[in-house]
């Protein structure tokens, strides 16, 4: 009996189910991935663009930019906060939950190689 093999897809990340068996294993979760990666990898030869080189969108920088910008002022803000004087169990909860909004926010950012024709 094969058993399926957990792997990452070289696209996107996610997870997906391989079976083993004869030929190449499966580097991408559907074949729509794989064309954009090979279009991603020709518009990066074009480009002379090395492997570990990706074209995003300037508005998913911008906005990958801004959470990550966010979280590290929340960090800052929560390490001041909870310097200053003993702080108390309130303090903690609302120091998390400042951080926490923080993640959230980094965590509905998307960032994917941009492919031929997208943006």
């Amino acid at each position: 009996m094969k058993h399926r093999l957990p792997q990452h897809c070289h696209w996107c990340g996610e997870e997906f189910l391989d079976t083993p068996g004869p030929g190449r294993p499966k580097r991408y979760c559907r074949s729509s991935h794989r064309q954009r990666a090979y279009e991603a990898r020709r518009l990066g030869e074009s480009r002379q663009l090395g492997p570990d080189e990706v074209i995003v969108s300037r508005r998913a920088w911008d906005a990958l930019r801004d959470a990550l910008y966010r979280l590290e002022s929340a960090a800052e803000d929560v390490a001041v906060d909870l310097e200053a004087g003993t702080p108390t169990k309130s303090d903690y909860v609302q120091a998390l939950a400042h951080l926490s909004e923080a993640v959230r926010q980094l965590q509905d950012v998307s960032v994917e190689p941009v492919a031929i024709g997208s943006d």
